[in-house]
């Protein structure tokens, strides 16, 4: 593609490139995805509306603006021109002809003077002079005095600044604050520290909610909303529609016990050769007129953020909590689809409903799964013959055409932190997951489909929820994986779920369950919201998009307004305007959702590294998650907590990483530690700043397996971590280790979990 760009200037749009390399169908949607990657990292630069070129290449010597550190902890930039930043991306490589500590070094936000060189197919930047400090990026950290004055510790364990704060900048932060710092101007000052001014004091490290207050303010998720958001919020103006009477037909909805909103609710009655079943969710686009204040507001949130102990929403709780909250015998405004399935589940038809509902019972999953379990009480045992078995009775056909469908089978579990009502860690629970989960969540699957297939036959634009099939890059290293622990995968065929699941099957409670396990979700795609169909590779979907949940995921609420104006069923559908942005609007929506996460995962974590802080010395048995050139990742079992073993601090062997098999081994007996081992461990320091915890290994490593040595006799020797340029058994590439060229978009491997 890129030969193809160089040597046609003038063809240069998405459709040429797909003309002229004759890409046709599903994989002009992953051209397009390569081209935006491509885009990002400085390969190709735009040169209008729809066309790209080769961006410049950097200079020899030149201004290299830092912006960031990426996953293996390398510091990025790109150069500088006349016109802003160009070219690809540039790795920090260290100071030219000093050592470190003889002059300040560059960091995230700093330009410098830099020989820039490319080393087998990166490029590299050595810096000459510093020559502007920090020009963007605050750091949010923790605020302490000392004798001589203070300073702010990042709270990020990625961050490499550390600031000085002189008495005239620390604006009233005492000992413990957790501040938003900002770099104080140094001009061309080539030595000394950092300074920093404190901008703002978010609150203080004892306060039991600090752990989600730094996540909020280091990804900049936006808590407080707009007056005008608020007022509209207050004073709601639903839009006038006609809607169906449902008031008389059972709904009820199933949610947690301690759920403030309910957003969706169900209802199935048996028919002669079949099951009824309908689906109400939450008339949310009846509230949020479209380029409103609270809609603006809403597509900037993306979707709400759950922590351990706070929900950021997307909406104010004046709406998500009382207008579109299905509360139990109230009267409130729903979008329905009811769907008509045969004995085995199949569908046979759909409808959907714009509706007035009265929610007969507000039950929690406990409550339904015990009545059904012959432990009836309250309410779930007065509506146990009538409401709770027809919906089981659906539930196990819709189950028979789930098993034929054959989604992919990855049963994670799911811990949650419990706090005491003065926001205290009590402790940690694995979430049992029950057959009324299940349930709720296959009837939800069945109405986002229906929302696909309706606005594909409508022809309505609309935001898919994809989920690609593994890359041929992916499939080729989990077969090599698996020929590590004599297992075959056929990678001359497209990857199947039911292959998957084969697999899953047949080493379920054996020795190499949880290092597969681990393995086939390492595997999978990140599921993103598009404009093209991609499909769902994970649920085995031809079609799908996202219906269900407009309360807290603007994707619904697109789905949700498509669907109004595409069965004329009122006039607050997608408007023309917001059709012709859907591309863009479903890349933000993509980029909000990982900045969620990535925020939920960091709060999760110094959340579990505050409730173990004062159990440092004690020994925990724990599983290996990930496997790095640097050390090992083990979650600790009970909590899940995940801590760090450093490969330096493991005996006193000889240790090599070998990535394919997952594992380190001990050059000299071919001892190993791999992915899936469990393993004993010692607490040895916890810095809940940083959710960090520091793991001494006391497990023996597992002996070497027969048939190993001759393979690995192909990996450079090597304490420790191997030589960086190097990924795989001996293959110099011009890629960084566990950063393939087209795979930004994933989390590191040892933090990634499934979302459907």
């Amino acid at each position: 593609m890129l030969d193809f760009i160089r040597d046609n200037p003038n063809a240069t749009t998405k459709q040429d490139i797909a003309r002229g390399l004759h890409v046709k169908g599903r994989e002009r949607a992953v051209l397009r995805e390569i081209l935006k990657e491509l885009e990002a990292d400085g390969t190709l630069e735009r040169t209008g509306k729809r066309a790209w070129s080769q961006a410049d290449r950097p200079p020899s010597t030149g201004v290299v603006q830092f912006t960031h550190t990426d996953e293996n902890g390398d510091l990025i930039g790109k150069a500088l021109g006349d016109n802003g930043s160009f070219g690809p991306d540039i790795i920090y490589s260290g100071l030219s002809g000093k050592q470190k500590g003889e002059a300040t070094e560059p960091g995230e936000g700093d330009r410098a003077l830099c020989k820039i060189t490319q080393v087998d197919g990166d490029w590299q930047a050595r810096a000459l002079t510093v020559l502007e400090k920090q020009l963007t990026n605050s750091l949010v950290g923790m605020y302490s005095q000392g004798p001589r004055g203070g300073k702010v510790t990042p709270a990020n364990r990625k961050e490499r600044r550390e600031f000085l704060i002189q008495d005239a900048d620390r604006n009233g932060a005492a000992d413990g604050d957790l501040v938003v710092t900002t770099p104080k101007p140094q001009g061309r000052r080539q030595y000394g520290p950092n300074l920093g001014v404190i901008r703002e004091v978010i609150g203080h490290i004892s306060d039991p909610r600090s752990a989600s207050l730094l996540a909020i303010h280091a990804h900049g998720i936006p808590v407080d909303f707009p007056e005008a958001a608020l007022e509209q919020a207050r004073n709601p103006k639903p839009a006038a529609a006609e809607r169906e009477d449902l008031t008389k037909t059972p709904l009820i909805t199933i949610d947690p016990h301690d759920a403030r909103d309910h957003d969706d609710a169900v209802f199935a009655e048996q028919l002669d050769d079949g099951w009824r079943v309908i689906v109400a969710i939450a008339d949310v686009a009846a509230f949020v007129t479209p380029d409103s204040p609270l809609d603006r507001e809403a597509l900037k949130r993306g979707n709400s953020t759950y922590f351990p102990d706070r929900v950021v929403p997307m909406l104010p709780f004046e709406l998500s909590a009382d207008e579109c909250s299905l509360r139990e015998g109230e009267l409130r405004r729903c979008m329905a689809v009811e769907m008509i399935f045969d004995k085995s589940g199949s569908k046979r038809s759909h409808r959907f409903i714009r509706g007035m509902m009265k929610s007969a019972a507000k039950l929690s999953y406990e409550e339904a799964q015990a009545a059904i379990d012959g432990k009836p009480g309250g309410k779930a045992g007065d509506m146990l013959e009538t409401v709770l078995k027809p919906l089981w009775g659906a539930y196990a056909a819709l189950s028979k055409a789930r098993d034929d469908r054959s989604p992919l089978d990855l049963d994670l579990p799911e811990r949650r932190i419990v706090f005491s009502e003065d926001g205290e860690i009590e402790g940690i629970i694995t979430k049992e997951r029950l057959d009324a989960h299940r349930l709720i969540e296959e009837f939800m699957i069945q109405a986002n489909v229906a929302a696909a297939e309706t606005l594909e036959k409508q022809k309505s634009p609309l935001i898919y929820r994809v989920h690609d099939t593994p890359t041929d890059a992916k499939i080729a290293a989990f077969a090599e994986f698996l020929q590590t622990i004599d297992m075959k995968w056929n990678i001359g065929q497209r990857p199947q779920t039911e292959n998957f699941n084969r697999l899953l099957g047949e080493i379920r409670d054996g020795d190499y369950d949880q290092m597969v396990t681990q393995m086939v979700l390492r595997t999978q795609a990140q599921a993103i919201y598009s404009e093209e169909n991609l499909g769902h590779f994970g649920l085995n979907l031809i079609r799908y998009a996202h219906f269900t949940s407009p309360i807290r995921r603007y994707a619904d609420l697109i789905v949700h307004r498509a669907l109004i104006a595409s069965l004329g069923l009122g006039p607050d559908g997608l408007s023309k305007d917001m059709s012709v942005r859907l591309e863009e609007m479903a890349q933000h929506i993509s980029d909000t959702e990982r900045r969620s996460m990535a925020a939920e995962r960091e709060a999760t974590d110094r959340y579990l590294a505050i409730f173990l802080a004062d159990r440092v010395g004690s020994e925990f048995e724990g599983r290996i998650t990930g496997v790095t050139g640097a050390g090992l990742f083990i979650a600790l079992a009970g909590s899940g907590a995940d801590g760090f073993v450093p490969i330096s601090s493991i005996s006193d062997d000889y240790w090599v990483h070998d990535d394919t098999a997952m594992q380190i081994y001990a050059r000299g007996s071919g001892k190993t530690y791999g992915l899936g081992q469990i393993v004993r461990v010692k607490l040895k320091e916890v810095t809940p700043l940083q959710g960090g915890l520091l793991l001494e290994m006391l497990s023996d490593p597992m002996p070497a397996p027969e048939g190993r040595r001759e393979a690995r006799e192909r990996h450079d020797t090597g304490r420790g971590r191997p030589p960086r340029r190097k990924t795989g058994p001996g293959k110099p590439t011009g890629k960084r280790p566990g950063k393939g060229k087209f795979n930004k978009k994933t989390l590191p491997k040892h933090k990634r979990k499934s979302r459907k």
